[in-house]
């Protein structure tokens, strides 16, 4: 029966990390941020860091050893979630250009930069908030 499981569990975590990468490379979202970000030399910490990314979300969401930290520790790794999320978010709106369309039909588009910026701030800000508050 557990291979029955081993099989599933397998064939799902292809599905999702098919999806997942298709996602990042179809968009193109990493180059955009790297782009972005004026970085386009360190394309190999970028993959490092997507792989390490995934395997300890994967071990985080998986294993059985809980992860203790203080209060500072919480809210370094609530900053980082914000952070990134964040620039996902304006890396997706960016690639897909829905905030620019949408400001430009609104005669909101000379502070495009100001709302992208508040939009990432919030994002960090819910983060720190959830980590602060939920997780502790």
């Amino acid at each position: 029966m557990w291979i029955i499981e081993i099989l599933i569990g397998l064939a799902a975590g292809i599905a999702v990390g098919t999806g997942f990468v298709a996602f990042l490379t179809v968009l193109g979202i990493v180059p955009r941020l790297m782009q972005l970000s004026r970085s386009q030399s360190k394309l190999r910490v970028y993959e490092t860091a997507i792989i390490l990314g995934v395997f300890c979300g994967i071990y985080l969401s998986f294993g059985d050893v809980p992860v203790h930290m203080s209060l500072v520790g919480i809210m370094i790794w609530g900053l980082f979630h914000g952070i990134f999320i964040g620039m996902l978010a304006a890396a997706l709106t960016e690639v897909l250009n829905v905030f620019p369309l949408l400001f430009k039909r609104i005669g909101v588009d000379g502070f495009l930069f100001t709302l992208l910026m508040a939009l990432v701030l919030g994002k960090i800000a819910g983060s720190l908030f959830q980590w602060i508050i939920f997780v502790k």
